[in-house]
């Protein structure tokens, strides 16, 4: 399944014009509040028409500026789910799924009990929303739009009016969503910690315009990337593998950066994990280093070294299979004299690597 977007469209004082494309996975648009992200996903829906531009589902022209066709909402076999959750307070929760089934095309793709088993609502099914928790409420609007049997699911900020609690509660179903169906989603969040935990693809809005995108795993280890992300969500994002679990605690992990230690996770060994790496969180050693606290040390080779506008610099890391990003002061790349092909050691405290998936 493929996505081709080319959109331009003036609006009193803004003017969208991207253009980008996505795969079978997660895609996710990402960027401040204002950067036209939800613009776009209305267009893809069919809830906005553009000046000009064309949307193009799997070879399917959805919308032709220059053709002039245009298919309506209902006949794009789209679904949506939007911020609040929208669910008709009049009926269950059972009867708000099955409503979904009205709209739907395609009655071969997922059934009712599919949907309940993937997000975990089987004891919600005769509650009505008013009885929902925001994460529950979510999840059923979920489940409403997949049995519409949709080509792609279109998530706009779904998990934006929801507590700490509530988005940690959900983001394990939307996991299970992308990796147990074979059903393309459009998610759009301005929170890189939901990015960094779904997507397969990032592209990033700024100001009415596309200034990166390709996927999320290059993207994070880009030093380029930071200019839009803010050195603070720097970081690079490694997939993993359990390979067991020690009696103090740790577990082991296998990456294309090597073998890693992180604090116990409930996981299976042979589970595949996400993991996020924050810049901020690398140290470089130009030795091993001796009689540290840290268990992760790296060999790496320094692949560049870019000045920030303030006293950091991040420096590109080639470790293992994979990419690294270090963020460290511009006193210290000078005084280890770090440049292109640089010898040196990326050392990693257990504690500071993060599970997103």
């Amino acid at each position: 399944m493929s996505l081709s977007v080319t959109l331009h469209h003036r609006f009193p004082g803004f003017t969208l014009d991207v253009e980008f494309q996505a795969q079978t996975g997660v895609t996710a648009l990402f960027g401040r509040s204002g950067s036209g992200k939800t613009s776009v996903i209305n267009a893809v829906a069919g809830l906005l028409r553009p000046d000009r531009g064309r949307v193009t589902l799997d070879g399917q022209d959805l919308s032709n500026s220059k053709t002039g066709r245009w298919l309506p909402p209902h006949h794009r076999g789209l679904g949506y789910v939007f911020q609040d959750s929208r669910l008709f307070p009049h009926l269950s929760v059972r009867q708000n799924l099955t409503y979904g089934r009205w709209f739907s095309r395609h009655s071969d793709r997922i059934s009712l009990d599919d949907v309940v088993s993937l997000l975990g609502i089987g004891d919600l099914l005769d509650r009505r929303p008013g009885a929902l928790s925001g994460g529950e409420k979510q999840r059923v609007a979920i489940g409403r739009a997949l049995l519409s049997r949709p080509r792609m699911l279109l998530m706009d900020e779904p998990l934006a009016a929801l507590d700490d609690a509530r988005k940690s509660e959900i983001l394990p179903y939307l996991e299970r969503l992308r990796d147990q169906t074979q059903i393309p989603i459009l998610y759009v969040s301005h929170a890189m910690s939901e990015v960094a935990r779904l997507a397969t693809t990032l592209v990033i809005m700024q100001d009415g315009k596309v200034v990166q995108a390709g996927p999320l795993g290059q993207l994070m280890s880009d030093p380029e990337t930071a200019r839009h992300l803010g050195m603070q969500e720097t970081g690079s994002v490694v997939e993993a593998t359990v390979e067991g679990h020690d009696d103090d605690g740790l577990t082991r992990l296998a990456s294309p950066l090597g073998h890693l230690l992180v604090p116990g996770m409930a996981a299976q060994p042979g589970q595949r994990l996400r993991l996020r790496i924050h810049a901020q969180d690398v140290m470089l050693s130009l030795s091993p280093p001796k009689d540290v606290s840290a268990l992760n040390i790296l060999a790496a080779k320094v692949l560049s070294v870019s000045r920030g506008a303030g006293p950091d610099v991040l420096v590109q890391l080639s470790v293992g299979q994979d990419h690294l990003l270090a963020r460290i002061t511009a006193r210290s790349a000078a005084s280890l004299q770090l440049g292109p092909d640089r010898a040196v050691y990326a050392i990693i405290k257990s504690v500071a690597v993060t599970r997103k998936a």
